[in-house]
């Protein structure tokens, strides 16, 4: 199996290096890329995901559709379909477009026994329509909510309450943002 990688990153979004995922997330987390997925369907319901119980970062939490980290040299919109189609069996069309809507997120959160996330976390929407096949190691379960029930689900991850106070219309409403405001690690 091939060792996956993170990218480091500084506070302007430059590339410092890399360094294995299993080693990155720690009490000092090192800042990093990652991105954010919302996959909405045709009727402006968003999927969220209860996050595997056997994960090191928020087990059993419930959040957006689907994050993860790009590879080195793989660009966002390449490593969000990757992990759709790893983490819920997702597979979006080549045509389609994922559409960039936050691209300057960024956050720090820390877990009760101390783990640290510290990412620049770009935000996609991507539309698709159906019900998915979750990687039980990935995703404990998921749900279908309307744009106006998120806050109301319990024991949301960090990141996504603090998406959902930038994302403040429903989802059929988000802008796509200009890509030259991703980090300059993501613009490749």
């Amino acid at each position: 199996m091939i060792e996956e990688r993170v990218v480091l990153v500084d506070d302007g979004g430059r590339v410092l290096g890399t360094e294995a995922k299993a080693a990155v997330h720690h009490t000092a987390t090192p800042l990093h890329l990652a991105f954010s997925s919302y996959v909405v369907d045709a009727a402006g319901r968003v999927l969220l995901t209860q996050r595997a119980f056997g994960k090191p970062t928020w087990p059993g939490v419930w959040t957006n559709s689907c994050c993860g980290h790009p590879l080195p040299g793989e660009p966002l919109e390449h490593a969000v379909r990757r992990r759709l189609a790893d983490e819920l069996g997702i597979v979006v069309d080549p045509a389609q477009a994922v559409d960039l809507v936050l691209p300057e997120f960024r956050y720090r959160a820390e877990m009760p026994n101390g783990l640290v996330e510290n990412e620049i976390c770009p935000v996609y929407r991507v539309w698709w329509t159906g019900d998915p096949t979750p990687n039980p190691a990935e995703v404990a379960g998921y749900r279908w909510a309307h744009w106006d029930e998120l806050r109301a689900v319990p024991d949301l991850s960090p990141w996504c309450l603090l998406q959902l106070d930038e994302l403040t219309t429903p989802p059929t409403d988000w802008p796509i943002a200009d890509p030259a405001r991703l980090p300059p690690a993501a613009q490749i």
